[in-house]
């Protein structure tokens, strides 16, 4: 499962009214933690399975303020998420995208998505939590 969602727009502290950050919360957040809770339990059950988060804003940037948050709150939730299904086999990890995706960049999609499946086809005792691109 790859969780690939995030509703970016340049904001500041004080530029939208707390129904908006709500709503940037409820895609960038809410909707990754909906989508844990709706497959990781199947997959435990399994002893296996891989549930990935495209992550972004290693740091903070003051003209993406509901993003950066919304990428602070993915961070935690990838790092919760390892520690209650590590065990039971399944990989949960972010790649964490530094910068816009377009193709023949050094963002490219092509080079992104191996990082995906590299974090796929890892073995257990190998497995990283973050790979950030």
């Amino acid at each position: 499962m790859v969780y690939n969602a995030a509703l970016i727009r340049p904001d500041a502290v004080g530029d939208l009214p707390a129904r908006a950050h709500l709503d940037a919360w409820a895609v960038n957040v809410v909707g990754a933690i909906t989508a844990a809770a709706r497959v990781l339990p199947g997959m435990a059950a399994r002893g296996a399975g891989t549930f990935i988060v495209t992550g972004g804003m290693p740091e903070p940037k003051p003209g993406y303020v509901s993003l950066s948050l919304g990428k602070a709150g993915v961070r935690s939730l990838v790092d919760l998420l390892d520690r209650q299904y590590a065990a039971a086999g399944v990989h949960v990890a972010t790649v964490t995208v530094t910068g816009a995706v377009a193709p023949g960049t050094a963002f490219d999609p092509d080079e992104i998505a191996a990082h995906y499946w590299r974090l796929h086809t890892q073995r257990p005792e190998a497995w990283e939590r973050e790979i950030t691109h």
